[in-house]
């Protein structure tokens, strides 16, 4: 690794030359089952043929023009994710952090323009939204947080599926502008509210009573990840504001913040911009995402390999304490704290021992974010070899 880079990550021992499918490789061509597709990213595995295929035409055709012009692949990438979002309209940025900053921005305008100041925005405890300065504020990560200065006068934070929090921090405060959330937190170990998706309809009434914005941060659980093209779905409501990333470009760097009802009009001319948001390049690789997960019925494999996966899991190590919460290929296999385990050797044990590609999140979950389309044979692998690190820790 070059020491010219500065050190922001703590690197793994290993590099990957290429990708295929639900497999990376080294360079000496040893295969590596990927549970992880760079956090979340990689939903129709790597180098899909139709991705790839879709970013070399177009690279060889037109990359950029800035948005001082008229985009047609904006404009149809555009169409088809608000179609399967159930949303309205669309700016396109680089990242989930900037989706979730054009969403936070549009909550301070929303709150400005009907006459509040210093307005508030109620966010949950053990989230996290992205590393901006704004969005870092929102998140609850304390090392992600550490020695920034952060705007923590903009935030109220809850316990995450608590509603009589949010109405207790609400009727407290006379400057609250919005509520925002992640239906599953994923930074955090997967975790899901204690009633399910039934918070989620709790906190759109919430909103309504008070005309509050409810802004849904799917950056991790969108584009299929659950099952549902967005978590949300699962529910019957709609937010105002709904942002997404990751999975969005399958690993080439885009990121959405969609609106609906009254978010719709906070935003004109000059509100907001980005120079390389929204280019010909980024959305006509959302428009074929959008298309190969429709023709490859991928939700619905999604749910089948997540069912089996979850099942050979609970059957071999249930009776160990071994938990798993999460939806469709987002999921959280939670281990008992009590019997000496060292988590943070996991990954590197799931990596040398078994060819697997891990991640530990919320201390003791091992974070799985495999391809949604998978092969039967490839969720097997994924869990015997699973099964194999979580026994060996355990006895």
């Amino acid at each position: 690794m070059s020491s010219y880079l500065l050190p922001t990550y703590k690197r793994q021992p290993i590099s990957f030359v290429k990708g295929q499918g639900s497999y990376l490789y080294t360079a000496d061509g040893t295969p590596y089952l990927d549970a992880l597709t760079g956090i979340a990213v990689c939903g129709l595995g790597h180098c899909h043929p139709r991705i790839t295929a879709a970013i070399a035409d177009q690279a060889a055709t037109l990359v950029h023009t800035s948005n001082l012009f008229g985009i047609d692949w904006q404009e149809r990438a555009g169409e088809k994710l608000c179609q399967v979002a159930g949303m309205d309209k669309v700016f396109f940025a680089n990242s989930g952090a900037e989706a979730n900053e054009a969403a936070l921005k549009m909550a301070r305008l929303f709150a400005s323009n009907r006459g509040q100041t210093q307005a508030k925005v109620i966010v949950m405890e053990k989230s996290f939204h992205g590393r901006t300065l704004l969005t870092v504020s929102a998140t609850a990560n304390p090392m992600a947080r550490a020695g920034f200065f952060t705007l923590d006068d903009d935030f109220i934070r809850v316990p995450f599926g608590d509603i009589e929090a949010i109405s207790q921090a609400i009727a407290d405060n006379d400057n609250v502008c919005a509520v925002m959330l992640e239906p599953i937190q994923g930074e955090s170990g997967v975790n899901t509210a204690a009633n399910g998706f039934d918070f989620l309809t709790q906190v759109r009434k919430v909103c309504d009573d008070h005309d509050l914005l409810m802004i849904l941060d799917e950056v991790q659980t969108g584009n299929g990840r659950t099952g549902r093209y967005f978590a949300y779905q699962y529910s019957s409501i709609k937010p105002d504001i709904l942002t997404t990333a990751k999975g969005l470009g399958n690993g080439f760097p885009v990121g959405a913040c969609m609106t609906s009802a009254k978010a719709n009009d906070i935003f004109s001319y000059g509100s907001h911009g980005s120079t390389y948001g929204g280019t010909p390049l980024a959305c006509r690789v959302v428009s074929e995402v959008i298309d190969v997960i429709d023709d490859e019925n991928m939700m619905a494999t999604t749910l089948s390999n997540s069912a089996a996966l979850i099942e050979q899991i609970t059957s071999e190590l249930g009776s160990q304490g071994v938990t798993v919460r999460g939806k469709g290929m987002m999921l959280g296999v939670v281990m008992p704290q009590d019997r000496g385990i060292a988590f943070d050797s996991l990954v590197d044990k799931a990596r040398d021992n078994h060819h697997l590609i891990i991640n530990v999140a919320g201390g003791n979950a091992i974070r799985l974010l495999p391809p949604l389309n998978m092969s039967a044979d490839e969720t097997v692998q994924i869990g015997e070899r699973l099964i194999h690190l979580i026994q060996s820790a355990l006895y």
